[in-house]
């Protein structure tokens, strides 16, 4: 569910970084009833980010599997990995 606070609350800072921090979802604020501004803590914003990230890698492999692009053996992968990085293999 949405949360959605007036743009009045912006007045009080303390009160507004506490529930940034507190729901860790962005807040949209309304300016004379309609929408204007989304404000998130600073993690929750980073965390947005990232899952961003995973769905424009996802969409990429999926351009790829279209394409035709041969798969990797993820075992392999991760062995070549382990060993290079760890030096031991699973």
């Amino acid at each position: 569910m949405p949360h959605i606070r007036p743009i009045t609350v912006l007045r009080n800072t303390n009160e507004i970084s506490e529930l940034c921090h507190k729901l860790a979802e962005p807040i949209f604020i309304t300016k004379n009833g309609y929408g204007d501004l989304v404000i998130m803590s600073i993690e929750t914003y980073e965390r947005k980010l990232a899952l961003v990230e995973v769905y424009k890698k996802l969409a990429e492999a999926d351009a790829q599997i279209k394409e035709g692009v041969p798969l990797l053996d993820g075992d392999k992968v991760l062995n070549e990995v382990r060993s290079k990085y760890v030096g031991k293999k699973v």
